[in-house]
Parts: structure tokens; C-alpha cells; sequence
């Protein structure tokens, strides 16, 4: 069964170094992986080469949620992609594209089943808009 893949963009105000730094490292990470000011990333962590591990807990503040985002890394070409898959077998790809002083993040993943596509493409798409805020502000 093919599944319905789901991109989300955003074009960040700095060069693709910082922006990939800061997409990718696990102290930036923490202050910017979650959908929204009631939630947060307390833990992250990345070892950023083929079959190297990705993982963040994200959790409400108020305690009464969370879970564990894991992933294993396919392919990673420094500065320009990745490609990780998810426990589940879903495959996401992040794309960096320099464009003058701005890089345009792209990220592409596979639909999962439980929740509806709006759902899912606004949830990962207020997470890059986070990063995007964060990237832009530090």
C-alpha cells in the first residue's frame, strides 16, 4: 500500500549552516520541537550519520502527555538532507535549500493512519513554524 506523503516548507531568515545547526542539533532542538507554547521538548538526541539514532520526548507541560519521536537515519548528506524512518516504517525527508540570504526547509513524510491528513500536516507545520521562530530570534 502506497502512503500519502505530506510536505511542509517554511523559508528561514538565515543562511543553511545555521539553519541545519539549529535543525539539528539536539541543545536547538529542545527549544523549538513542539507544536505549541503548552507543550515542550525536555530531552533530545542525534547522532546524525547513516544508522544513527534521532530521538526527543515531547511533552505537555502540564504532565498530562507525551511520547517518544524515534528514527533511524538512511541517508544524511551534511548541510543539504536527510532521510530518517520512523519505528513505524514511515520514511521522512528534510530538505535545505539556500535561496539569496534564506534557506527553505522542506519536509516530506509519510501519512500515518490514526489521524487525519489536516491534522497531521497542521501539527508538523506548527512545529517548523516554531523552528522558524526560534531560528530567526537566536
Amino acid at each position: 500500500m502506497n502512503k500519502e506523503k505530506i510536505i511542509v516548507e517554511s523559508t528561514i531568515l538565515a543562511d543553511r549552516k545555521k539553519v541545519w545547526d539549529f535543525y539539528t542539533n539536539s541543545k536547538h532542538i529542545i527549544k523549538w520541537n513542539f507544536a505549541s507554547d503548552d507543550w515542550h521538548c525536555p530531552k533530545a538526541e542525534n547522532d546524525l550519520k547513516k544508522g544513527g539514532k534521532y530521538y526527543s520526548r515531547m511533552e505537555a507541560k502540564d504532565g498530562s502527555f507525551g511520547f517518544d519521536f524515534e528514527a533511524i537515519y538512511e541517508e544524511v548528506i551534511v548541510g543539504e538532507k536527510f532521510i530518517y524512518t520512523l519505528g513505524d516504517g514511515r520514511k521522512v525527508t528534510v530538505n535545505f535549500e539556500p535561496l539569496d540570504k534564506t534557506t527553505k526547509v522542506i519536509v516530506s513524510f509519510d501519512a500515518e493512519t490514526e489521524n487525519p491528513i489536516a491534522m497531521q500536516k497542521n501539527g508538523w507545520q506548527a512545529i517548523l513554524n516554531n523552528f522558524k521562530k526560534y531560528s530567526e530570534n537566536n
